[in-house]
């Protein structure tokens, strides 16, 4: 049975390939696929398939592949997109990637957004005692992405414990 400090420890160990440690040589789309749910594993209920993939290009959410392969900047738009779809609508999302666009590069925010994420991770689970401030000046764009990322690590954070407690009851249940 999974045990709480199972949990704690798994999520502990939870990193985010940061931009610079995306492969960037062009990935067909069967290997974006494996590459972003390997990566996002730990989480439990994130995952990305072609066919998701292939709608947002068709949304235009991200550019089309070049020679039928991925950039290392659309594999980051898409871990952040199979991330966050899970709380806001794919339009919030191409809004939340305009205000991107507006100020910030590609690797900077997506290099924020993984060292966020790892922070309120981290401290959710109970395995920091406070969030640390990252990225210095907290700005309105950085709040609602702080806020947006609350929100997705409190349903790891449900889901996590609500499979614990389902277990934890099923075995009670169960005839000596």
């Amino acid at each position: 049975m999974v045990s709480e400090q199972s949990i704690k420890e798994s999520v502990s160990k939870f990193k985010f390939p940061r931009y610079n440690e995306i492969p960037d040589v062009g990935l067909f789309l069967e290997q974006v696929v494996k590459y972003i749910n390997g990566s996002l594993e730990v989480l439990g209920e994130y995952f990305i398939t072609s066919a998701m993939v292939s709608n947002y290009v068709k949304m235009k959410i991200i550019d089309s592949p070049t020679d039928k392969t991925y950039s290392r900047e659309q594999i980051a738009y898409l871990i952040y997109i199979t991330i966050v779809k899970n709380v806001i609508s794919l339009s919030d999302i191409s809004i939340m990637l305009e205000i991107k666009k507006d100020n910030y590069t590609t690797q900077l925010c997506y290099d924020y957004f993984c060292d966020e994420f790892e922070n309120v991770l981290q401290y959710v689970f109970g395995n920091k005692p406070e969030l640390a401030v990252i990225g210095g000046k907290l700005t309105k764009e950085k709040e609602l992405l702080r806020n947006t990322i609350m929100a997705l690590v409190y349903k790891v954070y449900l889901a996590k414990y609500l499979d614990y407690f389902k277990n934890y009851i099923n075995l009670r249940k169960k005839p000596q």
